[in-house]
């Protein structure tokens, strides 16, 4: 178990090492992500920026995710979505990529989304269940070519990270036990990151 997601940052700063001093981009999935991104940022050297990703609820149990979708439109429905109708998934489809816009909007008022053309970029997480959301971001990546795709991640189930390996050049995952309940079973102290941190810990504050 990781004390906070910066004890988990640090465990991902040692494996990702080797990219000091190559100017990586780091990519957080906010909220969770961010705090662990802009320390991976600092001590790798590198530039910290939002991939934006929301999850797809399932029709009447938001909670339940059933894909993500990403900010360039992507969207990954895992095998349970065919269990509800095309156009409720649709209509929440839409009211996820209006939030993606809003959160860009406050999250980076000041300057556009930084390109990864040709940059090495760590994508980084908290923790994946599912892996949804994380496979969103890295197939909305992959055709903007980043010179390298990497995904970092806390904590995430075997197949999740079987899964990621497919997507990315490199899976880095501190913690992939079997019998994998929730990413917040991980942390001692997992509590909810607010948009007022995350815009801190961007610098993109207004002026």
């Amino acid at each position: 178990m990781f004390r906070d997601r910066l004890e988990a940052a640090e465990g991902l700063v040692q494996r990702l090492e080797h990219l000091r001093g190559r100017d990586p981009l780091i990519l957080a999935i906010p909220r969770g992500g961010v705090p662990m991104g802009r320390l991976i940022a600092d001590e790798l050297e590198g530039e910290l920026d939002v991939v934006l990703v929301r999850k797809i609820g399932a029709p009447g149990n938001p909670e339940y995710a059933i894909g993500a979708v990403g900010e360039q439109g992507r969207v990954e429905l895992e095998p349970a979505a065919s269990h509800y109708p095309e156009s409720a998934i649709s209509r929440e489809i839409e009211t996820q990529q209006a939030l993606i816009e809003e959160r860009r909007r406050r999250y980076t008022p000041v300057r556009a989304p930084i390109d990864p053309a040709g940059r090495i970029v760590v994508v980084v997480d908290d923790g994946s269940a599912t892996g949804a959301t994380m496979a969103t971001a890295l197939t909305s990546l992959r055709p903007r070519h980043p010179a390298r795709l990497i995904a970092a991640l806390g904590a995430a189930p075997p197949e999740t990270v079987t899964r990621l390996e497919r997507l990315a050049d490199e899976v880095v995952c501190l913690l992939a036990p079997a019998g994998f309940g929730a990413v917040g079973q991980f942390f001692a102290n997992f509590g909810q990151v607010s948009d007022d941190e995350v815009i801190r810990l961007l610098g993109t504050e207004h002026g």
